[in-house]
């Protein structure tokens, strides 16, 4: 049996050949992004994996349903595996407001599905780092989500000559829009053309835009000026005051395609150009009370941060963080009259918090070393009958090759101090 088109196996280290996802990878790449979300005071929510159809059609037209994996539950309801987070989160704040103060900080790691045609960087299952903030119309608010995207990426050792995030306004291309196609109603149209330049051919894109009454030569001067607007450079004094200026520049080719978005966006961007977008996001004030029918005005903003770009441009970088290994010790049994005493000392270690490997069944002294020496453990544990018929644990450090004999109930403080002598 092979895996779906599109989907990922995420294996243990070492990974067998071809395979490239590494469970330990993702779990590290996880773990920085919560250490991240946590030190700007973000809260964790998470949703079910599978809902209403019309979550998504209410938000982006019946147009979205060919992307989803989507079918008739056995209680006749249309369901769709979640393509992205933020409907739901919409729909949880605008039910649940009013439990919590505001501004809401929140933040999830789910586990999307959009049924599209791969290509580099995307599948059709990936795992995205969200971060929204809802309840706050102020620009410090868009500055700090900013802030925070650029330290998630930071965290798992990005720099500034690897990443840039590219700052742009749905208000200023809505009033250029406003201003060269006077009276025409087809600003969504717009900005799929705008948010497509890079990707379609100059000709399709000129036809497209003279259908909309204006031209391909009007929207690439707009862009190549690049001149921030005050919204946005009240964002950039923020981030530049926090030391991260370095890290965003105005770019008005950056619209993001999705209906929603209200004010500032932006896309983050590997340095060479080499990967499509690693993250994106922006405001989107109105989507709460759209979801809520009208019942709920949330003013909120979020972005989007993938594993499968961010994943690949860590291991072009050699960036990716190491496998930690699976455990600190390895107990040795080398005399199985001992066994009933080392696994009362294995339990004892594990209660306290240490990993620890030992061999299941009776093997060689020789081969359980090697084991010991093949798992990447620091340390080996030997239980050893002492002359007064009591027991003593021989401990080796196998980075210095250093051995000492502790008491059973030293262990793990031993352990847990660097195997410094007490």
């Amino acid at each position: 049996m092979e895996r779906l088109p599109g989907f990922r196996d995420f294996f243990p280290e070492p990974l067998p050949p071809s395979e490239v996802w590494s469970a330990e990878a993702r779990q590290a790449i996880f773990a920085a992004w919560r250490r991240v979300a946590r030190r700007y005071g973000f809260r964790e929510y998470d949703g079910p994996p599978l809902e209403a159809l019309e979550l998504y059609t209410a938000k982006s037209g019946d147009e979205i349903v060919h992307q989803l994996y989507h079918f008739t539950d056995k209680g006749e309801r249309a369901v769709a595996l979640r393509p992205e987070m933020t409907p739901t989160l919409a729909r949880m704040a605008a039910a649940r407001e009013r439990g919590y103060r505001k501004p809401l900080k929140w933040f999830a790691i789910p586990q999307l599905f959009r049924y599209e045609r791969q290509q580099k960087g995307r599948l059709r299952e990936h795992f995205q780092f969200n971060a929204d903030i809802l309840g706050e119309s102020d620009r410090a608010a868009d500055a700090e989500l900013i802030a925070l995207l650029i330290d998630a990426l930071r965290e798992v050792g990005l720099g500034v000559d690897d990443f840039v995030i590219r700052l742009s306004s749905r208000d200023a291309w809505r009033e250029f829009f406003q201003a060269h196609c006077p009276g025409s109603a087809r600003e969504y149209d717009f900005f799929q053309v705008v948010d497509k330049l890079g990707r379609e051919k100059p000709e399709a894109s000129a036809a497209a835009l003279r259908e909309l009454g204006t031209s391909l030569e009007a929207v690439r001067s707009f862009i190549a000026e690049g001149r921030a607007t005050p919204e946005l450079q009240g964002i950039l004094d923020n981030l530049t005051a926090r030391g991260l200026g370095a890290f965003v520049e105005v770019d008005y080719a950056v619209v993001r395609g999705l209906a929603y978005y209200t004010g500032p966006v932006y896309e983050a961007f590997d340095r060479r150009g080499e990967f499509r977008a690693i993250a994106g996001g922006g405001r989107y004030d109105q989507l709460v009370k759209l979801m809520s029918g009208g019942k709920v005005d949330l003013p909120s903003l979020g972005f989007g941060l993938g594993d499968v770009v961010l994943t690949e441009l860590l291991r072009q970088r050699g960036k990716l963080p190491p496998a930690p290994p699976p455990a600190e010790v390895f107990c040795l049994v080398e005399d199985e009259g001992l066994r009933g005493e080392t696994l009362a000392l294995i339990q004892r270690l594990r209660e306290g918090g240490c990993g620890v490997e030992y061999g299941l069944t009776p093997m060689r002294a020789d081969k359980q070393f090697k084991r010991a020496c093949e798992s990447g453990a620091r340390f080996t544990v030997k239980v050893e009958r002492q002359e007064s018929g009591g027991c003593q644990a021989r401990v080796r450090d196998l980075r210095t090759r250093a051995e000492s004999v502790v008491a059973m109930d030293a262990v793990a403080q031993w352990l847990s101090e660097g195997g410094q002598s007490l």
